[in-house]
Protein backbone atom coordinates (compact mmCIF):
# COMPACT_ATOMS: atom_id res chain seq x y z
CA UNK A 1 0.00 0.00 0.00
CA UNK A 2 1.48 3.61 -1.23
CA UNK A 3 2.10 5.78 1.65
CA UNK A 4 0.05 9.01 2.38
CA UNK A 5 1.48 12.35 0.64
CA UNK A 6 2.93 14.57 3.28
CA UNK A 7 2.37 18.23 2.71
CA UNK A 8 5.04 20.92 3.55
CA UNK A 9 2.75 23.82 4.08
CA UNK A 10 4.91 26.89 4.48
CA UNK A 11 2.15 29.69 4.21
CA UNK A 12 0.80 31.02 7.25
CA UNK A 13 -2.66 30.29 8.45
CA UNK A 14 -2.83 27.38 5.42
CA UNK A 15 -3.82 23.82 6.40
CA UNK A 16 -4.83 20.35 5.50
CA UNK A 17 -6.73 17.26 6.53
CA UNK A 18 -7.85 14.32 5.02
CA UNK A 19 -11.33 13.01 5.04
CA UNK A 20 -11.40 9.89 6.33
CA UNK A 21 -14.20 9.02 3.92
CA UNK A 22 -13.54 9.70 0.84
CA UNK A 23 -9.47 10.07 1.83
CA UNK A 24 -9.41 13.03 -0.45
CA UNK A 25 -7.44 16.23 0.65
CA UNK A 26 -8.92 19.61 1.47
CA UNK A 27 -7.65 23.04 2.10
CA UNK A 28 -8.66 25.44 4.74
CA UNK A 29 -7.29 28.78 5.76
CA UNK A 30 -7.18 29.94 9.15
CA UNK A 31 -7.83 33.60 9.93
CA UNK A 32 -4.89 34.89 12.67
CA UNK A 33 -7.61 37.84 13.78
CA UNK A 34 -11.02 36.03 14.04
CA UNK A 35 -9.49 32.50 14.55
CA UNK A 36 -12.16 30.96 12.30
CA UNK A 37 -11.44 28.49 9.42
CA UNK A 38 -12.54 28.85 5.67
CA UNK A 39 -12.93 26.10 3.68
CA UNK A 40 -10.74 26.16 0.08
CA UNK A 41 -11.96 22.96 -1.61
CA UNK A 42 -9.41 20.23 -2.81
CA UNK A 43 -7.34 22.20 -5.19
CA UNK A 44 -3.92 22.85 -3.77
CA UNK A 45 -2.57 25.41 -5.99
CA UNK A 46 -6.14 27.62 -6.10
CA UNK A 47 -5.95 27.11 -2.11
CA UNK A 48 -2.59 28.44 -1.61
CA UNK A 49 -2.64 31.40 -4.11
CA UNK A 50 -5.70 32.48 -1.86
CA UNK A 51 -4.17 31.91 1.32
CA UNK A 52 -1.42 34.09 0.21
CA UNK A 53 -3.92 36.79 -1.24
CA UNK A 54 -5.98 36.96 2.21
CA UNK A 55 -2.13 37.40 4.49
CA UNK A 56 -1.44 39.84 1.46
CA UNK A 57 -4.43 42.17 2.24
CA UNK A 58 -4.32 41.33 5.98
CA UNK A 59 -0.45 42.97 5.91
CA UNK A 60 -2.03 45.59 3.89
CA UNK A 61 -4.82 46.77 6.01
CA UNK A 62 -2.68 46.20 9.21
CA UNK A 63 0.39 48.54 7.84
CA UNK A 64 -2.52 51.21 6.61
CA UNK A 65 -3.97 50.61 10.85
CA UNK A 66 -0.50 51.02 11.99
CA UNK A 67 0.31 54.46 10.02
CA UNK A 68 -2.90 56.23 10.99
CA UNK A 69 -2.00 55.41 14.02
CA UNK A 70 1.56 57.08 14.02
CA UNK A 71 -0.11 60.34 12.22
CA UNK A 72 -2.19 60.49 15.18
CA UNK A 73 0.39 60.49 17.89
CA UNK A 74 2.39 62.52 15.16
CA UNK A 75 0.15 65.06 14.92
CA UNK A 76 -0.57 65.31 18.66
CA UNK A 77 3.16 66.20 19.15
CA UNK A 78 2.89 68.62 15.87
CA UNK A 79 4.86 66.44 13.80
CA UNK A 80 3.83 65.96 9.81
CA UNK A 81 2.02 63.51 8.27
CA UNK A 82 4.07 59.73 6.86
CA UNK A 83 4.95 59.54 3.34
CA UNK A 84 2.47 56.39 3.03
CA UNK A 85 -0.49 58.40 4.22
CA UNK A 86 0.29 61.45 2.08
CA UNK A 87 0.36 59.06 -1.36
CA UNK A 88 -2.90 57.48 0.12
CA UNK A 89 -4.91 61.03 0.01
CA UNK A 90 -2.65 62.15 -2.98
CA UNK A 91 -3.79 59.70 -5.01
CA UNK A 92 -7.54 60.27 -4.04
CA UNK A 93 -6.95 64.03 -5.06
CA UNK A 94 -6.20 62.60 -8.63
CA UNK A 95 -8.35 60.55 -9.12
CA UNK A 96 -11.23 63.30 -8.44
CA UNK A 97 -9.35 65.45 -11.14
CA UNK A 98 -9.30 62.69 -13.36
CA UNK A 99 -12.96 62.42 -13.24
CA UNK A 100 -13.90 66.23 -13.26
CA UNK A 101 -11.86 66.20 -16.50
CA UNK A 102 -8.53 67.87 -15.84
CA UNK A 103 -6.33 65.15 -16.14
CA UNK A 104 -6.14 62.58 -18.97
CA UNK A 105 -6.67 58.54 -17.62
CA UNK A 106 -3.04 58.10 -19.21
CA UNK A 107 -1.48 61.11 -16.75
CA UNK A 108 -3.02 59.46 -13.85
CA UNK A 109 -1.61 56.36 -14.01
CA UNK A 110 1.71 57.27 -15.14
CA UNK A 111 2.01 58.27 -11.55
CA UNK A 112 1.10 55.31 -9.71
CA UNK A 113 4.61 53.41 -10.25
CA UNK A 114 7.02 56.62 -9.20
CA UNK A 115 4.47 56.73 -6.09
CA UNK A 116 4.66 52.87 -5.32
CA UNK A 117 8.49 53.49 -5.12
CA UNK A 118 8.29 56.61 -3.24
CA UNK A 119 6.14 54.82 -0.64
CA UNK A 120 8.60 51.57 -0.51
CA UNK A 121 11.78 53.75 0.16
CA UNK A 122 10.24 56.59 2.84
CA UNK A 123 6.53 55.24 3.29
CA UNK A 124 7.05 55.02 7.56
CA UNK A 125 8.87 58.90 7.40
CA UNK A 126 7.28 62.16 8.03
CA UNK A 127 6.38 63.66 4.94
CA UNK A 128 8.13 66.58 5.85
CA UNK A 129 11.74 65.08 7.26
CA UNK A 130 12.33 64.10 3.39
CA UNK A 131 15.24 66.01 2.23
CA UNK A 132 16.95 66.71 -1.27
CA UNK A 133 19.31 63.81 -1.15
CA UNK A 134 16.31 61.48 -0.48
CA UNK A 135 14.71 62.29 -3.44
CA UNK A 136 17.99 62.63 -5.26
CA UNK A 137 18.99 59.31 -4.16
CA UNK A 138 15.71 57.65 -5.31
CA UNK A 139 16.48 59.47 -8.88
CA UNK A 140 19.69 58.24 -8.40
CA UNK A 141 18.56 54.38 -8.97
CA UNK A 142 16.56 55.05 -11.85
CA UNK A 143 19.97 56.54 -13.87
CA UNK A 144 21.89 53.72 -12.83
CA UNK A 145 19.86 51.28 -14.58
CA UNK A 146 19.89 53.33 -17.57
CA UNK A 147 16.23 54.54 -16.97
CA UNK A 148 16.47 58.68 -17.37
CA UNK A 149 13.23 59.11 -18.93
CA UNK A 150 11.88 57.31 -16.13
CA UNK A 151 13.97 59.29 -13.63
CA UNK A 152 11.85 62.62 -15.14
CA UNK A 153 8.87 60.82 -14.39
CA UNK A 154 9.80 60.27 -11.10
CA UNK A 155 10.66 63.79 -10.12
CA UNK A 156 7.85 65.75 -11.62
CA UNK A 157 4.96 63.34 -10.17
CA UNK A 158 6.84 64.29 -6.76
CA UNK A 159 7.17 67.83 -7.55
CA UNK A 160 3.39 67.68 -7.70
CA UNK A 161 2.69 66.01 -4.90
CA UNK A 162 4.52 68.00 -2.44
CA UNK A 163 2.60 71.02 -4.20
CA UNK A 164 -0.80 69.50 -3.13
CA UNK A 165 0.82 69.29 -0.06
CA UNK A 166 1.45 72.99 0.45
CA UNK A 167 -1.98 73.39 -0.91
CA UNK A 168 -3.64 70.90 2.13
CA UNK A 169 -1.06 72.40 4.55
CA UNK A 170 0.59 69.07 5.13
CA UNK A 171 4.08 70.77 4.36
CA UNK A 172 5.24 74.68 5.21
CA UNK A 173 4.63 77.06 2.09
CA UNK A 174 7.74 76.69 -0.47
CA UNK A 175 8.77 72.95 0.85
CA UNK A 176 9.28 70.84 -2.24
CA UNK A 177 12.68 68.97 -2.21
CA UNK A 178 11.79 67.15 -5.22
CA UNK A 179 11.62 70.57 -6.91
CA UNK A 180 15.25 71.09 -5.40
CA UNK A 181 16.72 67.73 -7.22
CA UNK A 182 18.37 68.52 -11.02
CA UNK A 183 16.38 67.39 -13.88
CA UNK A 184 18.21 64.05 -15.07
CA UNK A 185 18.81 64.24 -18.82
CA UNK A 186 17.51 62.10 -20.97
CA UNK A 187 19.20 62.18 -24.67
CA UNK A 188 17.24 59.93 -26.62
CA UNK A 189 19.14 56.96 -28.64
CA UNK A 190 16.37 55.99 -30.63
CA UNK A 191 17.69 56.32 -34.57
CA UNK A 192 15.30 58.35 -36.92
CA UNK A 193 13.53 56.88 -39.84
CA UNK A 194 13.74 58.27 -43.38
CA UNK A 195 11.81 57.50 -45.82
CA UNK A 196 13.68 54.97 -48.25
CA UNK A 197 14.14 52.70 -44.88
CA UNK A 198 10.48 53.23 -44.20
CA UNK A 199 9.81 52.12 -47.80
CA UNK A 200 12.34 49.02 -47.04
CA UNK A 201 10.15 48.13 -43.87
CA UNK A 202 6.83 48.73 -45.94
CA UNK A 203 7.51 46.39 -48.61
CA UNK A 204 8.86 43.81 -46.00
CA UNK A 205 5.29 43.42 -44.25
CA UNK A 206 4.17 41.91 -47.26
CA UNK A 207 5.07 38.65 -45.78
CA UNK A 208 2.71 40.01 -42.59
CA UNK A 209 -0.93 40.27 -41.77
CA UNK A 210 -2.76 43.19 -43.82
CA UNK A 211 -2.88 45.33 -40.66
CA UNK A 212 1.14 45.57 -40.62
CA UNK A 213 1.25 47.70 -43.88
CA UNK A 214 -1.96 49.28 -43.20
CA UNK A 215 -1.22 51.28 -39.78
CA UNK A 216 2.08 52.30 -41.83
CA UNK A 217 0.00 53.81 -44.13
CA UNK A 218 -2.34 55.39 -41.66
CA UNK A 219 0.70 56.65 -39.39
CA UNK A 220 2.32 57.86 -42.05
CA UNK A 221 -0.93 59.94 -43.86
CA UNK A 222 -2.22 61.35 -40.77
CA UNK A 223 0.80 62.10 -38.26
CA UNK A 224 -1.02 60.95 -35.57
CA UNK A 225 0.08 58.48 -32.46
CA UNK A 226 -0.20 54.79 -32.28
CA UNK A 227 -2.52 55.24 -29.60
CA UNK A 228 -5.06 57.08 -31.60
CA UNK A 229 -4.13 54.80 -34.71
CA UNK A 230 -5.60 52.09 -32.95
CA UNK A 231 -8.61 53.47 -31.92
CA UNK A 232 -9.48 54.79 -35.46
CA UNK A 233 -13.12 53.60 -36.42
CA UNK A 234 -15.53 54.16 -39.71
CA UNK A 235 -17.64 55.75 -37.90
CA UNK A 236 -15.37 59.05 -37.25
CA UNK A 237 -15.67 59.68 -41.05
CA UNK A 238 -18.08 62.00 -41.90
CA UNK A 239 -18.00 65.25 -44.54
CA UNK A 240 -15.36 64.18 -46.25
CA UNK A 241 -12.73 64.25 -42.58
CA UNK A 242 -11.66 62.08 -40.63
CA UNK A 243 -12.00 63.09 -37.36
CA UNK A 244 -9.89 62.08 -33.98
CA UNK A 245 -9.85 62.77 -30.29
CA UNK A 246 -6.27 62.44 -29.64
CA UNK A 247 -5.83 60.65 -26.38
CA UNK A 248 -3.18 62.40 -25.04
CA UNK A 249 -4.10 65.80 -25.53
CA UNK A 250 -7.44 66.11 -26.07
CA UNK A 251 -7.25 68.01 -29.14
CA UNK A 252 -9.96 67.47 -31.47
CA UNK A 253 -9.22 67.30 -35.29
CA UNK A 254 -11.20 66.50 -38.23
CA UNK A 255 -8.52 65.49 -40.91
CA UNK A 256 -9.60 65.75 -44.66
CA UNK A 257 -9.70 62.95 -46.75
CA UNK A 258 -8.14 64.46 -49.28
CA UNK A 259 -5.11 65.00 -47.60
CA UNK A 260 -2.02 63.62 -49.79
CA UNK A 261 1.03 62.42 -49.14
CA UNK A 262 3.16 63.53 -52.05
CA UNK A 263 5.96 60.88 -50.94
CA UNK A 264 3.81 58.06 -51.11
CA UNK A 265 1.34 59.36 -53.75
CA UNK A 266 -1.76 58.57 -51.85
CA UNK A 267 -4.32 60.48 -50.22
CA UNK A 268 -6.07 59.48 -47.02
CA UNK A 269 -9.08 58.13 -48.65
CA UNK A 270 -6.93 55.94 -50.84
CA UNK A 271 -5.45 54.60 -47.22
CA UNK A 272 -8.99 54.39 -45.68
CA UNK A 273 -10.00 52.08 -49.09
CA UNK A 274 -7.14 50.10 -48.80
CA UNK A 275 -8.58 49.49 -44.68
CA UNK A 276 -12.59 48.81 -45.75
CA UNK A 277 -11.99 44.73 -46.75
CA UNK A 278 -14.45 42.20 -46.57
CA UNK A 279 -14.05 41.88 -42.99
CA UNK A 280 -16.97 43.09 -40.73
CA UNK A 281 -15.28 45.75 -38.51
CA UNK A 282 -15.57 49.22 -36.84
CA UNK A 283 -12.62 49.75 -36.31
CA UNK A 284 -10.36 50.64 -39.24
CA UNK A 285 -7.34 48.49 -38.06
CA UNK A 286 -8.31 45.18 -37.47
CA UNK A 287 -7.68 42.07 -36.74
CA UNK A 288 -8.36 39.41 -39.96
CA UNK A 289 -8.48 36.09 -38.11
CA UNK A 290 -9.57 34.78 -34.97
CA UNK A 291 -6.87 34.20 -32.63
CA UNK A 292 -6.62 32.65 -28.73
CA UNK A 293 -6.85 36.58 -28.06
CA UNK A 294 -8.88 38.30 -30.48
CA UNK A 295 -11.81 37.81 -32.43
CA UNK A 296 -12.23 38.46 -36.12
CA UNK A 297 -12.69 42.01 -36.87
CA UNK A 298 -11.84 43.51 -33.30
CA UNK A 299 -9.86 46.14 -32.71
CA UNK A 300 -5.52 45.26 -32.37
CA UNK A 301 -4.22 46.56 -29.34
CA UNK A 302 -1.64 48.81 -29.07
CA UNK A 303 1.04 46.01 -28.95
CA UNK A 304 -0.04 44.41 -31.33
CA UNK A 305 0.83 47.08 -33.86
CA UNK A 306 4.15 47.75 -32.50
CA UNK A 307 5.07 43.82 -32.53
CA UNK A 308 3.73 43.62 -36.15
CA UNK A 309 6.00 47.04 -36.96
CA UNK A 310 9.37 44.97 -35.34
CA UNK A 311 8.62 41.79 -37.29
CA UNK A 312 8.75 43.96 -40.50
CA UNK A 313 11.96 46.12 -39.54
CA UNK A 314 13.79 42.47 -38.24
CA UNK A 315 12.89 41.26 -42.05
CA UNK A 316 14.86 43.93 -43.72
CA UNK A 317 18.60 43.98 -44.00
CA UNK A 318 18.74 47.52 -42.44
CA UNK A 319 21.23 47.95 -39.50
CA UNK A 320 21.10 50.75 -36.68
CA UNK A 321 24.46 51.38 -35.77
CA UNK A 322 24.33 55.25 -34.16
CA UNK A 323 20.95 53.95 -31.53
CA UNK A 324 18.40 51.66 -30.94
CA UNK A 325 16.36 51.16 -33.90
CA UNK A 326 13.74 53.30 -34.46
CA UNK A 327 10.13 52.40 -33.10
CA UNK A 328 6.62 52.50 -34.71
CA UNK A 329 6.00 56.55 -32.94
CA UNK A 330 9.45 57.58 -35.62
CA UNK A 331 6.80 57.25 -38.64
CA UNK A 332 4.81 60.41 -36.73
CA UNK A 333 8.05 62.57 -36.85
CA UNK A 334 8.57 61.51 -40.76
CA UNK A 335 5.39 62.06 -41.43
CA UNK A 336 6.11 65.37 -39.96
CA UNK A 337 9.26 66.54 -41.95
CA UNK A 338 7.58 65.16 -45.35
CA UNK A 339 4.70 67.13 -44.84
CA UNK A 340 6.62 70.61 -44.03
CA UNK A 341 8.47 69.62 -47.08
CA UNK A 342 5.12 69.97 -48.62
CA UNK A 343 3.99 73.53 -47.19
CA UNK A 344 2.02 72.39 -44.88
CA UNK A 345 1.14 73.60 -41.26
CA UNK A 346 2.18 70.42 -39.63
CA UNK A 347 2.04 71.51 -36.41
CA UNK A 348 -2.16 71.70 -36.60
CA UNK A 349 -1.76 68.31 -38.43
CA UNK A 350 -0.03 67.08 -35.53
CA UNK A 351 -2.53 68.41 -32.87
CA UNK A 352 0.75 70.60 -31.01
CA UNK A 353 -0.22 73.65 -29.07
CA UNK A 354 2.63 75.36 -30.07
CA UNK A 355 5.47 75.07 -32.70
CA UNK A 356 8.43 74.37 -30.35
CA UNK A 357 7.19 71.05 -29.91
CA UNK A 358 6.77 70.25 -33.64
CA UNK A 359 9.91 71.69 -34.44
CA UNK A 360 11.40 68.65 -31.93
CA UNK A 361 9.75 65.92 -34.39
CA UNK A 362 11.64 68.04 -37.72
CA UNK A 363 15.06 67.42 -36.27
CA UNK A 364 16.23 64.21 -38.17
CA UNK A 365 18.94 64.05 -34.82
CA UNK A 366 21.53 63.86 -37.60
CA UNK A 367 20.49 61.23 -39.87
CA UNK A 368 20.57 62.61 -43.15
CA UNK A 369 23.65 64.94 -44.53
CA UNK A 370 22.93 68.60 -45.07
CA UNK A 371 23.61 69.56 -48.86
CA UNK A 372 25.87 73.28 -48.97
CA UNK A 373 24.47 75.41 -51.68
CA UNK A 374 27.17 76.57 -54.47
Amino acid sequence: MARPRKYNVTIPGLSCFTDARTKRVYWRYKHPVTGKFHGLGTDEVAAKEIAVEANSRLAEQQMAQLLRVRDEISREQNKGISVASWVEKYLVIQSERLHAGEIRHNTHKQKLAPLKAFVSEAGMKSLDSITVRDIAELLDQYKERGQNRMAQIVRMVLIDLYKEAQHAGEVPPGYNPALATKMPRNKVQRERLNFEEWSSIFDAAVELPNYVQNSMLLALVTGQRLGDIAKMKFADIWDGHLHIQQEKTGTKLAIPLSLRCDALNLSLEDVISRCRDRIVSKFVIHHHHTTAQAKRGEALTISSITTGFSKARKLTSLKWDAGSPPTFHEQRSLAERLYREQGMDTQRLLGHKNQTQTDKYNDDRGKDWLVVAV
